[in-house]
């Protein structure tokens, strides 16, 4: 017997017929003896429904009355979740974030969860009780509703997982695991059958959209082994797939996984921006009165390039910024030229971050040269790189997105037999 969170998103709830499927995955689990507690999102379309009346009402509307809008589309599923539950013979009841209580900071409308006590819900599920709970919310220090941000439910799941300390916790999606890449640009993307938290967390937040990026983080810390699978195959097929689990991706500790490959996936990220600043004067406290700015007006930089001209006195400054915050980074930046000094400010949201991310990389040597080399055996300009231990991302024209992941995908041997 295991104690089980499973979470189940919005297009797996999405209407009663699928919301009776997912009883029907929960049954099997139960019927297997384990303890079990269910998380699910709103039904697909629900919650920018819900988002888009906020902003008819009001364009300026008070995010404490936001949050206590936005977090009814998961009332009701988790409702009707339990309704169809109980009609199949399955004791459940539902349950809201503030009912367990799951505690948030009061940054209503982004909120980070503070602490869950899981007594309540240890003893719910050691009575047999099925506890279906409303994801993506909590209660803030205001006694009000709060709302975790988009994506929010995964990381309720993990972090109730963590809290009643599960054996598990399984993310339902409409995607049976963990890709090499994107299946759609590189048909020979294979399914990973494990993944470490910290590979997992790179391709996460390096535009991998099959798990929020906060949820991998608190995973990770939490050490809570999660199980990315398909919400749309058959309840009633056989359970047994690799590592004795059925098909999907385990992401877990480093230490689970037997042999690192050198590259475990190819990621890729449309939301990118860069601008230079050229004609810099080189001299210390410039790269402070570029970023600083920036980090006020909570605009974070990823990749960062900087070239001296020959005569030492001036240098050129290139970074990037997510692609919603271009225009924002431009204009703090033009408040702040007097301070810089620079001679002219350009950029260009036509770019993409390609990454290769591997835990085997730590281990093993030429692999940055083999990814320059490929790109430049296909004509791809790099404009900037980044790395850490465990990835290299370049960024590129956007033009050359798929040319660039593909051949990446085939160097590296990821391709599918």
């Amino acid at each position: 017997m295991a104690r089980l969170v499973m979470k189940f998103g919005g297009t797996s709830v999405a209407n009663l017929d699928r919301i009776r499927n997912v009883a029907r995955h929960v049954k099997r689990e139960v019927d297997a003896g384990h303890q079990v507690a269910v998380v699910v999102s709103a039904m697909s379309g629900e919650t920018n429904k819900l988002v888009g009346l906020c902003r008819e009402a009001s364009p300026l509307h008070d995010a404490r009355e936001y949050d206590a809008v936005v977090s009814s589309g998961e009332q009701v599923t988790s409702g009707l979740l339990a309704i169809v539950l109980q009609s199949i013979g399955v004791d459940a009841r539902s349950w809201q974030g503030w009912q367990i209580p799951l505690k948030t900071d009061g940054a209503h409308g982004a909120a980070r969860i503070m602490g869950i006590d899981g007594a309540f819900l240890t003893q719910r599920i050691d009575g047999g009780q099925v506890a279906v709970i409303a994801g993506f919310q909590g209660i803030a220090p205001d006694n009000r509703i709060s709302t975790l941000g988009r994506g929010g439910s995964d990381t309720s799941a993990v972090a109730i997982a963590a809290a009643i300390k599960a054996d598990r916790c399984d993310i339902y999606t409409d995607v049976d695991g963990v890709y090499t890449t994107d299946p759609r640009i590189v048909p020979k993307a294979r399914r990973l059958d494990r993944v470490s938290y910290e590979e997992m967390l790179e391709m996460a937040s390096l535009g991998a959209k099959v798990l929020q990026v906060r949820s991998v983080e608190l995973a990770m810390v939490e050490r809570v082994r999660t199980f990315v699978r398909s919400s749309f195959d058959d309840p009633d097929a056989p359970q047994i797939g690799a590592h004795g689990l059925p098909p999907g991706t385990l992401i877990c500790d480093e230490d689970e996984i037997m042999e690192h490959e050198v590259v475990t996936g190819i990621a890729y990220s449309k939301d990118e921006a860069q601008i230079s600043l050229r004609g810099v004067a080189d001299k210390p406290g410039v790269a402070a009165a570029v970023f600083v700015p920036l980090a006020e007006a909570n605009i974070n930089v990823d990749m960062i390039v900087q070239n001296v001209t020959g005569d030492g006195s001036t240098t050129d400054i290139t970074f990037t910024v997510p692609a919603t915050d271009y225009d924002r980074a431009r204009a703090v930046l033009a408040a702040a030229t007097d301070q810089i000094g620079a001679h002219e400010i350009l950029g260009s949201t036509d770019v993409v971050k390609v990454s290769v991310i591997g835990i085997g990389m730590r281990t093993h040597a030429g692999v940055a040269a083999a990814c320059f080399k490929g790109l430049s055996s296909k004509g791809i300009n790099i404009r900037a790189i980044s790395t850490s231990e465990i990835k290299i991302s370049v960024l590129i024209d956007a033009a050359y997105t798929e040319l660039a992941v593909r051949t990446l995908h085939s160097l590296y041997g990821l391709d599918a037999a």
